[in-house]
């Protein structure tokens, strides 16, 4: 599993940067000057839809918040953790198969190194409006795909709910639309957004599947993501980066 890391600062995410692999884990290195936080984002893609599957944690941490573990969940522990990294908690978009299909696997795999350690288990988050759809398995597409999945969240979020899970800071921003259920993750430190298939680069996620709505889709982008700063980096459940400023001005979906 190939890892991608970004270092990012509290205005904007660092670009003017330089590779440096190393161990096998492309990092990235900027000017002193312009860092405002110690938080890394990175990612894997994962899976036959290429499912974006990101990590966040501290700089110099062990612990690491992952999002949406699409598919072999052991293999992403195991990944992380050739690089020293263990997973602290996991938190869910959406409920799509192709965004939980690691999710239980994944959560075996940390719980396992958290009782080796002395550790609590780890905990799922998820949006409070998906419960329902998440222990479905037609609505989820995971029927559908020949492998059944569930996913029973241990926290489910609130709209505005704010978090802190190992020393970072997280806003949840419900987003339904895509599905009824789905969040966002907004880090006011980092100046970043995590938005499962809700916003894309000049694009939006799909609303013809169950309980998707594209009217209620573009209002949550309009009313929930719209309103960050337009440096905010967002980071989609699928495709490249993009942020709000270029959104608000050429994604087609949103004018």
């Amino acid at each position: 599993y190939e890892i991608h890391e970004r270092l990012v600062g509290s205005e904007m995410c660092i670009r003017d940067s330089k590779e440096c692999p190393e161990n096998g884990v492309t990092c990235r290195e900027t000017e002193s000057e312009i860092i405002m936080s110690n938080i890394r984002i990175g990612h894997m893609t994962l899976g036959i839809y290429q499912t974006n599957c990101y990590f966040v944690y501290r700089e110099n941490s062990d612990k690491v918040l992952v999002f949406d573990p699409a598919d072999h969940g052991e293999k992403i522990e195991a990944a992380l953790g050739q690089h020293g990294l263990h997973t602290a908690a996991i938190l869910l978009t959406h409920g799509h198969f192709d965004h939980i299909g690691g999710c239980a696997e994944l959560k075996a795999a940390a719980d396992t190194y958290a009782g080796e350690h002395g550790e609590n288990p780890v905990k799922i988050y998820a949006g409070e409006a998906e419960k329902k759809f998440l222990l479905d398995t037609k609505s989820n597409l995971s029927k559908d795909m020949g492998r059944p999945v569930t996913v029973t969240a241990d926290v489910y979020l609130k709209d505005g709910e704010e978090l802190d899970l190992d020393g970072i800071r997280i806003k949840v921003l419900a987003t339904p639309g895509h599905t009824a259920g789905g969040v966002s993750y907004y880090f006011p430190e980092g100046g970043f957004l995590i938005c499962g298939d809700t916003l894309f680069q000049e694009s939006v996620g799909r609303t013809d599947f169950p309980t998707g709505s594209m009217s209620t889709l573009v209002r949550s982008v309009k009313e929930k993501l719209f309103t960050l700063t337009e440096d905010t980096v967002v980071y989609p459940g699928h495709g490249d980066s993009t942020t709000i400023g270029h959104e608000k001005k050429y994604n087609p979906f949103c004018v």
